[in-house]
């Protein structure tokens, strides 16, 4: 308990010149240089906070919210993006910087006690940090996959009976599943009568690409909608047919534009001009 009030006591008298050492140790540290878009006052605010979590840990009784203190901090860590390996050599250093001064003018013995002292007292929290900050990242990642996938292919309604669902970046099985169920899905969600697929944003179709594309089609014309697939630029058309790939029974349009006048077509309308 001696070396632990040592500890703060110390850190508090001489927080401002820890600070200030550490923030300049993680500046230098600055791989990615995230310095660009955060700022000084970012790393000495992390750095202070940090130092409020470790102080609580010793002197405060309530282990729950010095958890959740601990589990905030992370967080913030994943939002400032910072790289799990940029924390870990952050944190060593601010280990390195106390440790160092502190034991400098003490005797070996001392320095020995001292530093399983200190090991025993940062090592765990900094052990909940990672832990925190790993979970948070995870979470993180999780949502942003649920979302992407949600935006990978989207049902559009452009028109009464008519909807869109614009592609853009390459289709594996997994996101192939993904638009076979949005479509399907769609489809009876808005009464649509025609379905405008959109392979403008798709870079590469290939056998695999054009057989999911197909099968899309005709699941949608299985449950009483039309589909065409429009974004057919030279290059796919080529690629099409060397490939051999048979398209005779789905209706293509070189454009959307093209597209959504075919589907209007379909549904009895038309867009006409009006004179003042």
């Amino acid at each position: 308990m001696e070396n632990a009030t040592r500890m703060i006591q110390y850190i508090q008298t001489n927080r401002g010149e820890i600070l200030q050492e550490w923030v300049e140790k993680m500046s230098a540290m600055d791989e990615q240089k995230l310095s660009t878009v955060i700022t000084d006052q970012v790393y000495s605010n992390v750095a202070d906070e940090y130092i409020n979590i470790l102080v609580n840990h010793l002197i405060n009784q309530d282990q729950m919210a010095a958890k959740n203190k601990i589990r905030d901090f992370s967080q913030k860590l994943v939002q400032l993006g910072w790289t799990l390996n940029f924390i870990m050599d952050s944190l060593m250093e601010f280990s390195k910087i106390v440790f160092f001064r502190m034991v400098g003018q003490a005797e070996e013995k001392e320095q020995i006690e001292f530093g399983w002292a200190f090991d025993k007292w940062v090592t765990p929290i900094n052990k909940d940090v990672l832990n925190h900050y790993a979970a948070s990242w995870q979470r993180t990642v999780s949502l942003q996959k649920i979302a992407l996938q949600e935006l990978s292919a989207p049902l559009i309604p452009i028109f009464d009976n008519i909807t869109v669902m614009p592609l853009v970046g390459t289709i594996d099985t997994e996101r192939a599943k993904r638009i076979m169920e949005n479509l399907l899905q769609g489809v009876v969600k808005h009464h649509a009568q025609v379905v405008l697929i959109d392979i403008t944003g798709v870079p590469v179709v290939d056998t695999m690409v054009a057989h999911h594309i197909i099968q899309a089609s005709e699941a949608v014309r299985l449950v009483g909608a039309k589909c065409l697939i429009v974004g057919i630029r030279p290059e796919i058309a080529q690629t099409i047919v060397n490939l051999g790939i048979n398209l005779d029974q789905v209706v293509t349009k070189s454009s959307l534009q093209k597209g959504v006048a075919a589907a209007l077509e379909m549904t009895n309308r038309k867009i006409v001009s009006v004179e003042e």
